[in-house]
């Protein structure tokens, strides 16, 4: 199965995700957690990057990004990444013994309607769903945090998001997700294929040239 070729192109919704050299720890006590959300502050205010949603673990993360222009998403990550790999190695006096990252960050598009709002549920519950937390919002370092006990400040670091979250957000993102959900969302990740209905990916892959083999992954088309 092909992969798709990384895009970066503005005005679309983008899941990220990048893990540890070997699966190893990136974050292992509240510092390190601090350290990355600094530097996703410092990021957003250089690139004017647009964040919908992310959550730290302890060897990944996963970001949802809105960028506003083409390049916007390669020059916020090119010094996410880079600006944290400097300062772990700096603080745990490293410096000169490998990568921090296991490779480049991966990227996949997102529609903007339901799948949008699937993929940030999906995100925000990480830490549910691998037992860390016994709700998403008592996981001191995602989004899920952010919106219900954060600072003004840290706040900020969230975007509005296109599509608009449910009403009933607070019950929403306890709810378990869908199998349906979980299933596609990580069939994007591990093919690299964009993530929304059959039209809709289809479309991306003509538009964007990005691999014609891909299978879609996603709801089926609704009808317009």
């Amino acid at each position: 199965m092909g992969r798709v070729a990384r895009t970066d192109v503005g005005d679309h919704v983008y899941h990220v995700i990048n893990r540890a050299v070997g699966r190893l720890k990136i974050f292992d006590s509240k510092e390190d957690y601090r350290c990355f959300e600094d530097l996703l502050v410092e990021a957003k205010e250089m690139t004017d990057m647009r964040i919908l949603s992310y959550v730290l673990m302890p060897n990944h993360w996963h970001l949802q990004l809105y960028p506003e222009k083409n390049g916007d998403m390669g020059t916020f990550m090119h010094w996410l990444t880079n600006a944290h790999t400097r300062r772990v190695h700096a603080l745990t006096e490293t410096i000169g013994t490998g990568p921090l990252y296991q490779g480049r960050y991966k990227s996949f598009l997102i529609q903007k309607d339901e799948h949008m709002l699937a993929v940030l549920k999906y995100i925000e519950r990480n830490p549910v769903r691998a037992k860390l937390s016994q709700a998403p919002e008592a996981w001191r370092w995602g989004s899920a945090h952010l919106r219900q006990s954060g600072l003004p400040k840290m706040k900020a670091l969230l975007s509005e998001s296109p599509v608009p979250l449910p009403r009933n957000y607070r019950a929403w993102i306890r709810d378990q997700d869908k199998e349906s959900d979980l299933e596609n969302i990580r069939g994007s990740a591990r093919r690299g294929s964009p993530f929304g209905t059959m039209k809709w990916v289809e479309q991306m892959v003509d538009v964007h040239k990005l691999h014609a083999t891909i299978r879609p992954v996603g709801r089926p088309a609704q009808s317009d």
